[in-house]
């Protein structure tokens, strides 16, 4: 019995750990991409570079035995594609997002998201209804998105067009990327070599899409061939370090919890983010639009605190007998017995 104790402890801290390492990157991403995206307007080229950084440093770090990640193979790249492109198109209107908006318009958004994957995971991965009191958090979380929208004096059809493709996108992309998390068999590390780089192979398609070549091309010309002053560079290092971490937190915490517990972590963790926001930018909602943002944080911690509720079983033992049931029948790793045993434990994150 102290054995499985000892088990659930230390697989309740190791999960913690790593729900703690993404909502830290989650955090200070948005903010770091506003200012990187502010100093380097090439959305296409930033996203770029930090799919380079990631998949690159996943290699080396491979080749110097640091870490281990599963090897490129043809098949598991055409099974894992899909998955790519989603999340290709998810940071893609995340970035165009942050440069049209301020990034409390970013974050509202972003806070739709757990009622949207909640009704998706229901619906499409044959994950439980949600409870009723789970179902009031989510519908908190939309009604303080409601009153930001209402009041955003930045509201502009560009920006809101933007939006909108981001909710659509990041709502597939969490439902999606943890089917393929939960069936594809990679390790974490092998996620993030793969998801960095297939979308790296994908980004010359979307700049001639976009047409964003001509515009580095101009300002190669007209800067003398470099694109980057000290600020930009400093602000572009920090996007593409923590787009490196936060690849390997993400795929961890997904592996972890449920895919609507992991969204709704993303939001809660927003607190910092629209802290460090205001303090910093002179670009930010008005003081009623802060306090339906917070509103919606609000709605964050009710649901994980519904959730902690779910469980009759002891959290220790529940997280046990999840680890062994998740060795005998991978296809339900990380759902629901991880989601009534761990992401309720880890509301207060």
């Amino acid at each position: 019995m102290s054995a499985i104790r000892f088990d659930a402890s230390k697989q309740y801290y190791a999960t913690s750990s790593l729900v703690v390492g993404y909502a830290l990157c989650s955090s200070l991403l948005a903010v770091i991409n506003k200012f990187a995206i502010t100093n380097f307007n090439y959305p296409g080229l930033l996203t770029a570079l930090q799919y380079l950084t990631s998949a690159l440093g996943v290699w080396v770090l491979g080749k110097f035995g640091l870490l281990h990640h599963d090897p490129f193979t043809l098949e598991n790249a055409k099974k894992f594609l899909p998955a790519a492109f989603i999340f290709y198109l998810a940071i893609f209107t995340n970035t165009n997002l942050l440069c049209h908006a301020n990034v409390d318009t970013f974050i509202v958004f972003r806070s739709c998201t757990p009622l949207l994957v909640a009704v998706a995971d229901t619906a499409f991965r044959e994950q439980p209804c949600p409870s009723k009191l789970t179902f009031l958090s989510l519908v908190v979380i939309l009604g303080g998105a409601v009153g930001y929208v209402a009041t955003d004096s930045g509201f502009t059809l560009t920006a809101y067009s933007w939006a909108f493709a981001y909710l659509v996108t990041i709502t597939t992309e969490m439902v999606y990327i943890k089917h393929m998390v939960t069936n594809l068999g990679l390790n974490t590390w092998g996620f993030v070599f793969y998801n960095n780089l297939l979308s790296l192979m994908m980004a010359p398609l979307f700049w001639i899409i976009t047409g964003e070549y001509v515009e580095v091309f101009i300002a190669m010309g007209s800067n003398g061939g470099t694109l980057f002053n000290p600020v930009a560079f400093i602000a572009v290092s920090l996007s593409c370090v923590f787009g490196l971490l936060i690849s390997f937190f993400g795929f961890a915490a997904r592996k972890a919890i449920s895919a609507t517990a992991f969204t709704v972590t993303g939001v809660v963790n927003k607190f910092l983010t629209v802290a460090i926001n205001v303090l910093i930018w002179d670009k930010h909602a008005s003081p009623f639009g802060l306090m339906c943002l917070l509103f919606t944080i609000a709605g964050g911690v009710l649901y994980q605190q519904s959730v902690t509720g779910v469980s009759t079983t002891p959290p220790q033992w529940d997280s046990a007998m999840s680890k062994q049931d998740n060795k005998n029948d991978h296809h339900n790793y990380g759902d629901s017995d991880e989601e009534k045993g761990i992401s309720g434990k880890i509301s207060g994150l």
